[in-house]
């Protein structure tokens, strides 16, 4: 509610214009539920929030909503898809009435399109869902929600990590970012896939591998020697400059460093990459071009797995509508920049925009690469010149996605830490507040030298489930004498292995909504998010259609 106040001061009378309490023109903001992050999850979040009847605001770092969803993955990571659902399933929903329209399909026949998805067709007509999509339809479905539920976003605001977070007897009661706002709130969401306002608020976490001794797990820890997929190096490959010639030193992305012993901890952190979408189309594609620091010696392992034989080069050019792709990684070598992200969960603002930027020349000189580089051969590179990268995609950002892939960061130590006994259902979950079941999926950790001084890859790791899993509400809440105000419904408490299963897009939706749903009763009840009534929360997310058991 707007008022005006008049206020005396000396000779003059000074209007100022009042929002509730707080000054309109101030750089304090309130509301019931702040949100951190401009994930999927943080949206899905603020939806369920303000469906509620509660004031919510999205304090966004990115200035695109949906992270990955909306940042190039669009080969959704589906697993059992009748554990979807909620909001989530809503999402997947107004993408199928998209791809109804006629006006969707510019660059391609809608009959023309193979419908694939990941072990589901992209369209179930029956459930009238769509799994697969371009990252612009994504974007635009976010943008729809927010307008729709009118919800506030504040973007391009990034949490002053230096003392930022106010916190007083367990309770975040504000936070401020770089340009000088404040927000306040009853309750508050860390839904970005670094944990930011969960680290600052005191909140304890994980950075890399358990060694399977902490939960008593068998694929947590370091997997030397265990390769699944087929990401590793199958035939031998020198990894020297002289080949066979260890006094020569190693090539580029080789570590000098031991792997480690099976099972045990480190601090290293699975692979990025960016998921680019790639174009074949004449008329909708940008050409690969040449990076002003392009580096091809980058490239010489790539190289000489070309030379061993190799040709899986476009195995995972996922297809999505209109003759694009969702393009991930594939093989031995590709566009994960494996070992060179360790720093990037606790590194300041600074240094993770330098790994981004890193991460991008070695994906950008890749593409290049593979196009041009008499290294490779002919008829791989006469395939890659019929690609680029979609016109029509990341307009304001050259065609390149937004947001690289952060598969994993900081993972919270909560109430409950799901493990992979939890994701195997070999234990029972309480208070579960939605489901997972994509296969238990880490990719690979770093590149090394073996003792009979080839190289090869460690930690890509692909198990399947025995079914769709419970995960548990204490999953997505800190320890009580922690925080009491705060949900996490994206850098969940899990073990790394565990965390390879939960950390897919639908399942961070999904976790959102529960997020937003708790923290509404916690509102309600004037209790901390530990001490609400799950028969309570259970009721809540049935009634908006969450699926928590089979």
């Amino acid at each position: 509610m707007k008022k005006l106040l008049i206020i005396l001061s000396g000779p003059f009378l000074a209007l100022t214009l009042i929002c509730g309490s707080i000054p309109c023109n101030s750089q304090e903001y309130r509301a019931d539920i702040v949100i951190y992050g401009g994930t999927s999850a943080a949206v899905i979040a603020s939806v369920e929030a303000k469906k509620a009847g509660k004031s919510v605001i999205i304090v966004s770092p990115d200035r695109h909503l949906g992270g990955l969803s909306s940042g190039g993955l669009g080969f959704t990571d589906t697993g059992d898809k009748s554990v979807i659902g909620g909001l989530a399933r809503d999402f997947y929903h107004r993408v199928f009435l998209h791809y109804q329209q006629d006006a969707a399909w510019r660059w391609q026949l809608k009959e023309m399109y193979g419908n694939r998805g990941q072990g589901t067709p992209a369209i179930d007509g029956d459930a009238r869902t769509m799994w697969i999509f371009e990252p612009h339809v994504a974007e635009k479905i976010f943008e729809e929600l927010i307008a729709e539920n009118d919800i506030t976003v504040y973007r391009d605001e990034w949490l002053d990590r230096e003392g930022g977070s106010e916190v007083e007897d367990g309770y975040i009661r504000a936070f401020r970012t770089l340009n000088g706002k404040r927000f306040e709130g009853e309750v508050f969401i860390d839904a970005t896939y670094e944990g930011d306002l969960m680290a600052a608020a005191g909140v304890r976490y994980h950075v890399g591998r358990e060694a399977n001794s902490i939960y008593g797990e068998r694929w947590n820890g370091v997997q030397v020697g265990v390769l699944h997929h087929g990401h590793w190096f199958r035939a031998p490959i020198s990894p020297f400059n002289i080949p066979g010639d260890s006094t020569s030193g190693l090539v580029f992305g080789v570590s000098p460093e031991p792997p480690g012993e099976y099972g045990t901890e480190d601090k290293k952190v699975q692979a990025y990459c960016f998921r680019m979408c790639l174009s074949n189309h004449p008329d909708n594609r940008v050409p690969f071009a040449k990076p002003d620091n392009y580096q091809p010696e980058h490239y010489e392992l790539l190289a000489r797995v070309f030379a061993s034989g190799w040709r899986q080069t476009f195995r995972k050019f996922d297809p999505i509508p209109n003759r694009k792709t969702d393009t991930n990684n594939h093989g031995p070598f590709s566009t994960d920049f494996i070992g060179m992200n360790y720093d990037y969960p606790e590194a300041d603002y600074e240094l993770r925009e330098a790994i981004i930027q890193a991460h991008q020349d070695y994906q950008k000189g890749l593409m290049y690469f593979l196009a041009n580089d008499l290294r490779v051969p002919e008829e791989v590179r006469q395939e890659m010149a019929q690609w680029g990268l979609a016109k029509d995609e990341f307009i304001d950002n050259g065609h390149w996605p937004h947001q690289l892939y952060i598969r994993e960061a900081r993972r919270m130590i909560g109430a409950y830490v799901m493990t992979e006994h939890d994701v195997f259902s070999t234990r029972n979950v309480p208070h579960a507040v939605g489901m997972g079941s994509y296969t238990l999926d880490s990719h690979n950790v770093q590149r090394y030298v073996k003792a009979d001084g080839y190289v090869q890859n460690e930690g890509d790791i692909g198990v399947h489930t025995k079914g769709p899993y419970q995960i548990a509400y204490g999953a997505i809440t800190p320890k009580r004498e922690e925080c009491k105000n705060l949900l996490v419904p994206v850098c969940v408490s899990s073990s790394h292995i565990a965390f390879g299963s939960i950390r897919m897009e639908p399942v961070f939706m999904i976790l959102g909504q529960s997020a937003a749903a708790a923290a509404c009763l916690a509102i309600d009840g004037g209790v901390a998010v530990q001490d609400i009534s799950y028969d309570s929360l259970k009721e809540r997310l049935l009634v908006g259609k969450q699926i928590l058991g089979r």
